[in-house]
């Protein structure tokens, strides 16, 4: 990779600087720091970065210096990406993918009537991802208690993110509202009335674990439901990114993204910006699997007593069976 010249440096800072300014969700800290980046521009801070990742890092972090938002930066590709808008990240979401079996790497029985359904590295957008999503839900539609494992998911698509929980709510539920900087709309995210396949349903046991490597899109998964009652949290807190980015490539492998909307609850009127999701059971996430699988099969035969899973589930819980946990023990 060759060095960056003067001049590069100049039209990268300038444009990062410009779009800071225009599309950020927050004018006024956009603008303080457009300011920032153009101050230290002229003082030859960025000038010190012999490659695109060190002028990243640079420029990252002075973004990030007035009010920490990890979506906001200068973010290095190290593989070129198309010189089009969001057009490293729908590279990037086209290979994750491709290794990732559409982002659902993994799904199976705990026992006691138990189901676990992992989503990562991110939740794809339906586009990319509808058949492995719907496969996978539809494997654990008849579980009596799931657990959908977010703690390596580090992001995900708002419409994607909205069409899964329909898969976990009876009726079209407000999830969110998305304020548009741009237009300066408001735009409500609904559960759809409809889904492909079979739902697990509103009713029966929902865990969700989370890390603090959960973010964006993941954590929306994890708050819209936690918020409507619907799911238990388990983890350690997340985080914390809560607003939707947009994608401009600067350079060939550097890429600005800015947020330019912001999540707004319809239960709480906020969102997890900055102070992540906080579990409604916290554990170390290394034990999450295995607390959580506990406390679903304690669900599964208070709610099933005399039936074939809550009888398998009362084995586990009394150690008499083995649990499949993940390694952890429950």
């Amino acid at each position: 990779m060759t060095a960056l010249q003067p001049a590069e440096i100049n039209g990268i800072v300038t444009e990062a600087a410009r779009l800071t300014r225009e599309k950020y969700v927050f004018p006024e800290i956009g603008e303080q720091l457009a300011e920032l980046l153009t101050d230290r521009l002229a003082d030859g801070r960025y000038h010190r970065a012999e490659d695109p990742e060190a002028l990243g890092s640079l420029v990252t972090e002075d973004l990030q210096s007035v009010n920490a938002d990890r979506h906001l930066r200068l973010k290095f590709h190290r593989e070129a990406v198309p010189d089009t808008e969001d057009g490293a990240v729908l590279a990037e979401l086209h290979r994750e993918a491709d290794l990732s079996l559409g982002g659902v790497p993994l799904v199976e029985r705990l026992g006691g009537g138990v189901a676990r359904l992992e989503l990562a590295p991110i939740i794809f957008p339906l586009g990319l991802a509808v058949e492995p999503l719907t496969a996978g839900f539809a494997l654990v539609a008849r579980a009596e208690a799931l657990i959908i494992d977010l703690r390596a998911c580090v992001g995900g698509h708002p419409e994607a993110v909205a069409h899964l929980s329909g898969y976990l709510l009876d009726e079209p539920t407000h999830l969110t509202t998305l304020y548009d900087r741009e237009d300066g709309e408001y735009r409500q995210l609904w559960s759809p009335v409809h889904v492909p396949g079979p739902r697990f349903g509103g009713e029966k046991p929902l865990y969700l674990l989370i890390s603090k490597r959960t973010f964006s899109g993941a954590e929306a998964m994890a708050y819209d439901l936690q918020q409507q009652g619907r799911a238990v949290v388990v983890g350690e807190r997340s985080g914390g990114g809560a607003n939707p980015r947009q994608g401009f490539t600067l350079h060939p492998h550097l890429e600005a993204t800015i947020p330019v909307s912001r999540s707004i609850n319809p239960v709480t009127g906020t969102n997890w910006e900055g102070v992540g999701i906080t579990p409604d059971i916290e554990t170390d996430p290394a034990e999450a699997l295995g607390v959580a699988h506990r406390a679903a099969l304690a669900d599964v035969v208070r709610r099933g007593a005399g039936t074939p899973s809550a009888a398998e589930a009362q084995r586990l819980l009394d150690g008499v069976a083995e649990p499949v946990a993940d390694g952890q023990p429950i």
